[in-house]
This record gives structure tokens, C-alpha cells and sequence, in this order.
């Protein structure tokens, strides 16, 4: 059957097909019903994984007897491990299984870990006893076949979470064809409906889950978690029959490392006088490969990687264009490459953002958890504490829409307000505003500890309201609404159009990143301060954790004024296509999500 039939003009799609490999009908398959099917189960994957990830750092010191800074890191490596194999899951998709196959095993995969979680928190002796004051030390860590196992759990889990959260979004946009006005129209509504799922999944999990997990046990909050993340799986495989399914498009990073490599191996070549000369995409001969291709103009920067599109003498004098991509490159390949080089600076200022965000799934629960929480009767988690993040977004999101991109619109004469790298900034000064609040936080919690004389029980409530926290929660939330929104039109907005996929990749890896350097980070203070006092000590009121804060906030201080520097360097791209006089969408339309 093919989509040029007669009988199927008009009905069926040339670009995409069904679970059978045949050419969908429109009226079958794709659609709200499709996408119906992978919305619910990203909200379950969401509930999963951040149910897990919110409330872990008191399962470690509480339960496994870990110490503060320990458990910090656990959970930083475990997140940061989660964003950064996106760029496998996403690469796995688009280069061999298809994003279709790739959320069904990884899926399988983060289900598989957290019931290997839900096991250990059941059978007694994959974790370490009870607290006993009649035992020596009172606390004993858990042991190094219990903690092999919750590696493995949270491991697992971690790569599971990668390969689904890669490829959910783009394997929802498929189920819409781009060509077609009225499914392009539904298509935009999908994200808003894809942000608005995982947004319920996220209240559920930092408030239900964690509610179930301080009070009816662990193994009733991860066995939930394992349902659901199981329920999820049987929902998105249940819509199989509806999805439509595309072609895979190879890699970016592939292209990436292919122009690398030949311009490596070129390297002692001179480049010639005339840029003509380099091989582009209208010296390929097959003109289903030519027509993949619009070509971009030749600019100055990274002049090097301009010799992987340098032809060898052969091939300019016979005009033979059969050629290995590890050896040459299109020019417009190359200038794809300079865009995202171009872009690497920008990228690397905004890790610090989510370095901050970080602590507040650390230190900041700890700080919770020896707090008054108490509402009436009735005594809020430590790790609900988050839920103030998902109030400020909601908060600064329509604020800055109705009240700041009007203003900003005028004064900047912007008709979308703030630039993305302007809206950046303003999230980079949140959380330098954070990390003084929470240092001035708990200065204020040390203080109430040392007037109640609680400073050697770490276990005591100090008579202290748990809201003096929020201030902290609400900036780095405030922050996250500007930082995110803004790392996220910046990426999709000077992507090339052949690497679509790698705007997102470079987006995650930020908090990737973010979440590995404060694990860094409290490693080296945990090293250099633990032999006199220590920063960041397991009672949290004999520690100085207001000068880790302070540090942070020195940090994101000098990472803003290399952001400013960055940013004031980068030019976007269709303002420099529009200064050699050439319209963007000549060249290519703008990249969405």
C-alpha cells in the first residue's frame, strides 16, 4: 500500500507510519487519542521519578544512617546521572530503535529499578537496624551489600528515566502532522497539555507521595511508585495501535563528531582563498540527500573546522562526490556545527543555576526536617517543602506574561518582552538572592538552636518555623520560571534545523551538570572544612552550612559577570544572517518544539 494510491491521497501521511510499517490514515491513528496515551504515562513517569528523587535525601540519613553530606551527593549524582543519559536515550532514538521502542524498554528498565527500591525498603536486611541508644556507635550505616543494592535500584531508575524523558515530547509531536494547519494548531496545545501533566504528576509526588512515605513507610511510597510507573507503561503500550510512527533521522551528534574528526585529519591543509571551492550540499549528486539539506552561508569564526568540507584533489578533478562523512563534510554541516560552538558558552554559565536548584532536594530539606512543621495538628513533610517551587512558577509565569513582557516590551522595544538570554540573566540573579536568604536562614535556625540549647540534638525540633525557608524555595522556583523558559526558547530558537533534537539535549545536560558539580562541590568543602569544623556536618547544628551557602552565592555572583560577558558576545543568529543581508527564513524556519 502506498501513500500516492488514489485511494489513500489525502487520507494517509508520506512521512509516517503505523506499528505495522504500512502508511497511516489520519482518521485512524495519531491525534488527541495518541497523545492522550503518552500524557498519561509521562504523568506517571513524573510522579515516579520525582517521588523517588524529592523525599530521598531523609531516606538516606534517616533510614540508611548516612551522613549529610553523603546523602547529598547520592542524590545529586542520582539526578544529574538521570538528565545526562537523556543524551543516550536520545540518541538511541533517533539512531537505532525509534523513540516508539525506546520509552517502551527504558520504561520497562526505570520500572524494573524502583521495584528493586520497593524490595529493599521490604526485606529487613537490605537495610541497616533501627537507631538504638544502647548500641555503639547508636546509628550503624548501612553496609556495602546494602548500599550495592540501592544503587543498583536508583541506578536503574536513573537510566530509565533518561531514555523516556528523551524521547516522550518528540514522540508526542508525531502523533501531529506539521503540514496540516489545523493538527499544527493541536500540536502547540499538546506541550501546553504535556507542561500541565507533568505539573499534576509533580504536586502529587511532593505532596501525596511523600505524605505516604514519612508516615504509612517507604515501602508503601515506592510500591506506589512502582505501580505507577508499571501503569504508565500498560497506558502507553495500550495506544500502540493509534501511534504513528517516523523515520529515524540519524543523530546530531553524529554529524558533530564527523565534522571534528575530518577537520582533525585536514588539519595541515590550507584552507582555500575561495569558499566556493569547499564541498556544500549543492555538490551532492543525489538529490533526495540535496533536498535534506538548505545550505547556510559561510561565516568567519572557528575557521578551523572549516577544512573537514576541504575536497581531496581526486575528487575536485574527476567531480566524484561519493564521500565518507568522517572524512568530509558540507560546508553547511560545518556552519550547523558553528552554531552550536557558538552556543557552548551560554550553556556552560547557566550549569550553575541548577547547581543552586540542587540544594533545595538537599540541604534544604535537611535543614526542614529539624524545623517546627506544624500546621495545627497537623505536621507537613520536610520534602513538601518543594511544592513552593511549583507555586512560584506558577506565580512569576503569569506575572511576567501580563505584567513584565508588556513593560519590558516597551522600554526594550521587544515585542516578546525579555530575550531569552535577558530572561536567563534575571533567573542567574534569583538564585544569587536564594543562596543569601537560605545562608541568613540559617544563621536565624542556628540561632533558635543555641537559645533552646538543642545545638548537640540533632534529632530535636527547634522551636522554629519552617516557612522562614520558603523565601529560599520561592527565588530559586521565581528563578527556574525566567532560567528554564528562557534556556529553553534560547536552545530551540538558535538550533540548526537539522539537529532539532540537540536543543534539547543541551538544555538537560545544563542540570545534568548542575546537579554533578554540587556534588563536587560538597565533596571538596566536606574534605577541606571536616578536619576542624566542618561545613557540612551530619547534625546540622554543630555544622557552619550558612558558609556553603555563602560560597554558593559568591559562586553564582562571578558566573553572573561571565553570563553578562557571554551574553553581550553572542550574537543571535538571525541578526547576524540579517547583517550579511540574508532572512532567516530563507535559510531555514525557526525551530519549535
Amino acid at each position: 500500500m502506498s501513500p500516492s494510491l488514489p485511494q489513500t491521497q489525502g487520507k494517509s501521511l508520506p512521512d509516517a507510519w503505523d506499528y505495522k510499517g504500512l502508511p497511516v490514515e489520519r482518521s485512524k491513528t495519531g491525534g488527541w487519542i495518541a497523545a492522550a496515551m503518552i500524557l498519561g504515562g509521562e504523568a506517571m513517569e513524573r510522579l515516579t521519578t520525582l517521588g523517588i528523587a524529592v523525599n530521598l535525601v531523609t531516606y538516606l540519613t534517616g533510614t540508611m544512617h548516612l551522613g549529610n553530606a553523603t546523602s547529598a551527593n547520592i542524590v545529586t549524582n542520582f539526578m544529574g546521572t538521570s538528565f545526562m543519559l537523556c543524551l543516550l536515550g536520545g540518541f538511541i532514538a533517533d539512531t537505532f530503535l525509534g523513540r516508539y521502542l525506546t520509552i517502551a524498554i527504558f520504561a520497562t528498565v526505570q520500572a524494573t529499578g524502583v521495584t528493586i527500591l520497593t524490595i529493599s525498603t521490604v526485606i529487613s536486611s537490605l537495610r541497616p537496624p533501627k537507631c538504638a541508644a544502647d548500641t555503639v556507635p547508636p546509628c550503624i550505616p548501612a553496609s556495602g551489600m546494602q548500599l550495592k543494592v540501592l544503587y543498583l535500584a536508583l541506578y536503574l531508575t536513573a537510566l530509565g528515566t533518561g531514555g523516556v524523558k528523551s524521547s516522550v515530547s518528540g514522540f508526542g509531536s508525531d502523533q501531529f502532522d506539521d503540514s496540516d494547519k489545523e493538527e499544527r494548531a493541536q500540536m502547540s496545545k499538546f506541550f501546553n497539555w504535556f507542561f500541565f501533566f507533568i505539573s499534576i504528576g509533580s504536586l502529587l509526588a511532593v505532596t501525596v507521595l511523600v505524605y505516604i512515605q514519612d508516615n504509612l513507610g517507604r515501602d508503601w511510597g515506592y510500591g506506589i511508585c512502582a505501580c505507577a510507573i508499571l501503569l504508565g507503561l500498560v497506558v502507553f503500550l495500550s495506544g500502540t495501535r493509534r501511534y504513528r510512527f517516523k523515520k529515524l533521522v540519524g543523530s546530531p551528534l553524529t554529524q558533530i563528531a564527523a565534522v571534528f574528526i575530518a577537520a582533525w585529519r585536514k588539519r595541515h591543509l590550507e584552507l582555500p582563498s575561495d569558499m566556493s571551492l569547499l564541498f556544500n550540499v549543492e555538490d551532492i549528486k543525489d538529490e533526495g540527500q540535496r533536498k535534506k539539506k538548505q545550505s547556510l552561508p559561510h561565516t568567519k569564526q572557528f575557521r578551523f573546522l572549516d577544512k573537514a568540507a576541504i575536497k581531496d584533489q581526486e575528487m575536485s578533478s574527476s567531480g566524484n562526490t561519493a564521500v565518507n562523512k568522517w572524512y568530509l563534510s558540507t560546508l553547511t554541516d560545518v556552519e550547523e556545527v558553528k552554531l552550536i560552538v557558538r552556543m557552548l558558552p551560554i550553556w556552560a554559565t547557566t550549569i550553575m543555576f541548577w547547581t543552586i536548584y540542587a540544594q533545595m532536594s538537599t540541604f534544604s530539606v535537611a535543614q526542614a526536617t529539624t524545623m517546627d512543621r506544624h500546621i495545627g495538628s497537623f505536621q507537613i513533610p520536610a520534602a513538601s517543602l518543594t511544592v513552593f517551587f511549583v507555586g512560584s512558577i506558577l506565580l512569576t509565569v503569569p506575572i511576567y506574561d501580563r505584567i513584565i513582557a508588556p513593560i519590558a516590551g516597551k522600554v526594550l522595544k521587544n515585542p516578546q518582552g525579555l530575550t531569552p538570554l535577558q530572561r536567563i540573566g534575571v533567573g542567574l540573579v534569583f538564585s544569587m538572592f536564594a543562596m543569601v536568604v537560605a545562608a541568613l536562614a540559617e544563621l536565624k535556625r542556628l540561632r533558635a538552636a543555641r537559645s533552646y540549647g538543642l545545638l548537640e540534638n540533632p534529632t530535636a525540633e527547634i522551636p522554629l518555623s519552617v516557612f522562614w525557608l520558603v523565601p529560599q524555595f520561592f527565588f530559586v522556583g521565581s528563578g527556574e520560571a525566567f532560567t528554564y523558559i528562557g534556556q529553553l526558547d534560547f536552545f530551540l530558537r538558535e538550533c540548526p534545523k537539522g539537529m532539532k533534537t540537540m536543543s534539547t539535549g543541551l538544555f538537560l545536560s545544563t542540570l545534568s551538570l548542575g546537579f554533578f558539580v554540587s556534588s563536587v562541590l560538597v565533596s571538596i568543602v566536606h574534605k577541606v572544612t571536616g578536619k576542624r569544623k566542618p561545613w557540612l556536618a551530619d547534625n546540622l547544628n554543630q555544622g557552619k552550612l550558612y558558609d556553603f551557602y555563602w560560597l554558593l552565592a559568591i559562586l553564582s555572583a562571578l558566573n553572573l559577570v561571565l553570563y553578562l560577558v557571554c551574553s553581550k558576545w553572542y550574537v543571535y543568529k538571525d541578526k547576524r544572517l540579517a547583517d550579511e543581508g540574508i532572512e532567516l527564513e530563507d535559510v531555514e524556519p525557526t525551530c519549535h518544539a
